[in-house]
């Protein structure tokens, strides 16, 4: 009756993966949370935002995209395809926190938060198809997908980790700085949102409303924010200099300098080139990047002793409901 009521309880009652395998899961949902943006920037750029105009079927009378659909119709189609893949991989990262010994308790909670993100999306992702593609919509499309990011890297964090309560590494002034870093980057991500929407590449072929601003002014905001960033990283990676700060710490700041500087070079490059399609890819990509190095750093500034992985663990019912 376990297994009819709680097939996660009955695999976990049989199968123990190593501390190596739950990091690796984790890893693999925050490496499929930057593929998923990615592809979507691919669908976008090539137009084939309405490859699959319905959903969720692809046509009113088909799930499966058809050849009078072409080459658009397979790239949308492949993108929501890699939502299952996703899922599949979000799926797994929470099987293995599930069966760890002990139970990492915490860690299923934050896979749980993937799933109901990933879900929030598809949802999110259909209203985009149904509205033809409104850049409001899409905007937000976006801004889930970077939540998930943000979930994922937490969870890749604290499988390495252990259960106990986080104990800081530098002093609080400098863990404020990061607070602010993180905000301020968060700001640098919403406002290419509205670059993207009130610019070139909507998603599809046909004519689509754009966010009624000024592309210009508002890549100009967008670009102040990154060197705000930008000034920010440079302040963090001297101030752990200053105070001396563990040297993993001090690596993911000259990691997050680094990272910024190649995605700022790109930015200007593909402003002055008039958008080429690879070139804004790869600022997509970048995006992701910056985010997860900006969280890292924020993340490294505490810790929990891995040796005490489970040590808040607690002997669990064989019907438990997670």
């Amino acid at each position: 009756m376990g297994a009819v009521f709680n097939p996660l309880a009955y695999i976990a009652g049989r199968w123990t993966p190593s501390p190596r395998i739950v990091r690796r899961a984790a890893f693999a949902a925050l490496l499929m949370s930057v593929a998923i943006v990615v592809t979507g920037g691919a669908v976008r750029l090539t137009g084939s935002g309405l490859g699959c105009d319905t959903w969720p079927k692809c046509t009113d009378e088909s799930l499966l995209a058809t050849p009078a659909q072409g080459f658009h119709g397979a790239i949308e189609f492949g993108n929501r395809m890699l939502t299952y893949v996703l899922s599949a991989a979000v799926g797994w990262a929470i099987l293995a926190a599930r069966s760890a010994k002990p139970w990492r308790h915490a860690l299923t909670r934050l896979g749980w938060l993937q799933f109901l993100i990933v879900l929030a999306n598809a949802v999110l992702g259909g209203i985009t198809v149904m509205t033809g593609l409104n850049p409001y919509s899409v905007a937000g499309h976006f801004l889930l997908a970077t939540a998930l990011i943000t979930v994922t890297t937490v969870t890749w964090q604290r499988a390495g980790e252990g259960d106990t309560p986080a104990r800081p590494r530098v002093p609080a002034p400098v863990r404020k700085l990061s607070w602010a870093m993180l905000a301020t980057t968060f700001v640098l991500i919403a406002a290419g949102t509205v670059v993207t929407g009130s610019g070139p590449h909507a998603g599809d072929s046909s004519e689509i409303a754009r966010m009624p601003f000024d592309w210009e002014a508002t890549a100009h905001v967008h670009a102040v924010a990154a060197w705000a960033v930008c000034l920010l990283a440079v302040a963090m990676w001297l101030v752990l200099r200053v105070v001396d700060a563990p040297a993993d710490t001090r690596a993911r700041a000259r990691d997050l300098v680094v990272v910024l500087l190649a995605q700022g070079a790109v930015g200007y490059v593909q402003f002055f080139t008039e958008l080429p399609e690879l070139l804004v890819a790869a600022h997509m990509l970048g995006s992701c990047l910056v985010w997860i190095a900006t969280l890292r750093v924020a993340l490294s500034l505490r810790e929990r002793p891995a040796e005490q992985i489970g040590t808040g663990a607690r002997d669990e019912p064989e019907l438990s409901t997670v």
